[in-house]
């Protein structure tokens, strides 16, 4: 290979690179449309500009938080036009913290624009529509979630520990005491955690702090060193102020402080109790999940004489009032830490009919000697990669029904193109409104054969 000769500088086909925006500039818009994500679009000298916290046909003042390529991330400093679909956002930190991307948007416009986010996927991707549209199932939009991951941050050129949540596009922490999206009960916790996680001896040693709200109310800290009897005692007293339970996540698992504590919560409509452990997966919406259960089991439609499978089961959200229903449920998880929780779970509520098994989900499902005999419907409820290797063989299992619950519509739409190649019809689809305030889309799809 021939050298360069030192000193030329060679130019990439298609001339001269524009120069990079820098961080922190701030450039007046007017935004042409929202993104998917609920982000404001323009297209302006030649980049695609994203700008959080504006609506279609505002006139904004963005400020960059970053630029890659002709790709450039921006928030909005000032509106100077406003759309009439504006409201004042009901969040003093809006803007400023990660969280809560959309609630500028009023309620039902926020439904509007994950409906269309999601119909949107269906037609480009896969190129269908469903037989029917279903009614958005939704909640309160606020004091709706039950879990919440606090950051905790150590300033050492500040000498002050940060507390609250994840600023937009950073890793800075942006301090907060009061959430309008927790549930109510978690509301004193997350105002007064700031100060006592102060009082702590060794506050460089703190990592995240967990919250919960189920059949109990729980804190847990991440800690990297071990624990004063000093600081445990601030802990101790701070839970039982609260009345809820204290745990500790230094090496190993989570673990209660006190040894017979435990975490649950309940599906009123099926009477039954579920247990999980800091770490577990559960929905972070308690009314909006009892909801997405209960129509579940309505689109599936399960017979008494029938044997159903339910993937990525988890702790048991689906299987335990599907076993309520049917003869017989078959429940697949791929880590064996949910499966042995699953399988109590069912124990504790006295259901002997679900068998719970271990399996890759990521790989065909034929060879499972418990799928041999068949199932008469399959639920399946995957992460946000989907399940494409599962359901390219779904049909060899004999369903006739299918109800896949899907966190991200993307992956849904793809998975799609797979079941409609093998026979499946899109009947039914339409959205969970899990995340009220932002733009994340669960959705339920309804497939049937023939």
């Amino acid at each position: 290979m021939a050298k360069h000769e030192r000193g030329l500088r060679f130019q990439p086909t298609g001339g001269s690179r524009a120069p990079q925006i820098p961080v922190g500039k701030k450039q007046r818009l007017t935004i042409e449309r929202l993104a998917n994500d609920g982000r404001g679009i323009v297209f302006f000298e030649g980049r695609t500009w994203f700008v959080n916290g504006a609506l279609a046909g505002e006139e904004v003042e963005a400020r960059v938080l970053g630029a890659h390529g002709k790709v450039v991330e921006a928030r909005t400093e000032r509106v100077f036009k406003a759309s009439e679909l504006r409201r004042p956002a009901p969040c003093a930190h809006f803007g400023r913290c990660g969280g809560c991307s959309v609630q500028h948007l009023p309620h039902d416009e926020q439904l509007a624009l994950k409906q269309r986010m999601l119909a949107e996927q269906f037609s480009r991707v896969a190129g269908v529509e469903p037989q029917e549209w279903a009614a958005p199932l939704s909640g309160p939009e606020f004091a709706y979630r039950r879990r919440a991951r606090v950051a905790v941050r150590w300033d050492g050129k500040a000498k002050k520990l940060e507390v609250g949540f994840r600023a937009v596009a950073s890793q800075d922490i942006v301090a907060i005491d009061d959430c309008p999206v927790l549930v109510q009960a978690l509301q004193p916790i997350m105002q007064r955690l700031p100060n006592m996680l102060r009082r702590l001896s060794k506050p460089q040693a703190l990592g995240h702090v967990e919250l919960f709200s189920g059949s109990s109310i729980a804190v847990l800290l991440r800690h990297m060193a071990p624990l004063s009897e000093a600081d445990l005692l601030v802990l101790k007293e701070f839970c039982a102020f609260h009345e809820a339970q204290l745990w500790l996540h230094g090496e190993g698992q989570p673990e209660p402080v006190e040894p017979d504590q435990a975490l649950g919560y309940r599906l009123e409509q099926w009477g039954l109790e579920l247990a999980y452990r800091p770490g577990d997966f559960v929905q972070v919406n308690a009314g909006v999940n009892e909801a997405m259960v209960a129509q579940a089991m309505q689109w599936l439609a399960p017979q008494p004489d029938e044997r159903v499978l339910d993937l990525f089961c988890g702790l048991g959200n689906f299987a335990l009032p599907l076993a309520r229903q049917v003869r017989e449920v078959v429940a697949v998880e791929g880590v064996q830490t949910m499966v042995d929780r699953a399988a109590l779970n069912a124990s504790s509520n006295n259901l002997h009919n679900v068998q719970f098994f271990q399996a890759d989900l990521s790989q065909p499902l034929t060879d499972a000697q418990w799928a041999q005999q068949g199932f008469s419907a399959v639920l399946l409820d995957p992460p946000r990669d989907g399940a494409l290797e599962v359901v390219r063989k779904l049909a060899t299992l004999g369903a006739k029904r299918l109800v896949y619950v899907s966190c991200n519509p993307a992956t849904l739409a793809r998975d799609t193109v797979e079941l409609v190649k093998q026979g499946y019809r899109l009947k039914r689809a339409g959205i969970l409104d899990m995340f009220p305030q932002t733009a994340h889309v669960e959705a339920m799809a309804l497939f049937e054969a023939g």
